[in-house]
């Protein structure tokens, strides 16, 4: 870690000059110059009277932000059950995410298991195929085929028919995550 290099980054984002750090922790304006360049190590005790004056508390000094994922590939994804096809999680550990995208694999005559009511929304894209989507417990039937998609508010219990001569493809995320 660049400790020289990280108090200068916070002390920029708080609007100070060095000189006005320097006076409000009682040290020259030379030693912060020489403290953001590496040029001096502060003890610890120095350490925590500048992270004082920034804010900053000296876990959250040291505390290394995680890179968060944003692309994931094949090698990232899994499949489980559902229904007679196969459903293709996108995105790994997606629950703790607003939305649970997942590319649903269906056989010929295949379907989806019948997904209960719940609290937010669901959207989906045909990718390949043609389905039918069976809503709510009156049994509406609705069709959607390759390049067509569909919006079902959770509310609705419902389930998703390969109606295609071979097998259907499409992707479908919930919000919330719950799949």
């Amino acid at each position: 870690m660049d400790i020289g290099a990280k108090i200068k980054a916070i002390r920029l984002q708080r609007g100070l000059t060095q000189e006005e750090l320097a006076l409000r922790c009682e040290l020259t304006k030379g030693y912060i110059s020489q403290l953001e360049n590496d040029l001096a190590s502060p003890s610890i005790a120095t350490l925590i009277d500048i992270l004082n004056v920034l804010g900053v508390s000296l876990q959250n000094f040291f505390t290394e932000p995680k890179k968060e994922k944003i692309v994931f590939g094949k090698t990232d994804f899994f499949q489980s059950a559902n229904g007679d096809g196969t459903n293709i999680w996108l995105i790994p550990n997606s629950q703790k995410n607003e939305m649970e995208p997942i590319i649903l694999d269906l056989p010929e005559s295949g379907e989806s298991e019948m997904r209960m009511p719940f609290e937010g929304e669901e959207f989906g894209y045909v990718l390949e195929g043609k389905i039918e989507i069976e809503l709510g417990n009156e049994k509406y039937l609705y069709k959607a085929k390759k390049g067509e998609a569909f919006y079902i508010d959770g509310k609705y219990e419902h389930k998703i028919r390969n109606v295609n001569n071979g097998r259907s493809r499409l992707i479908w995320v919930t919000t919330p995550s719950n799949f």
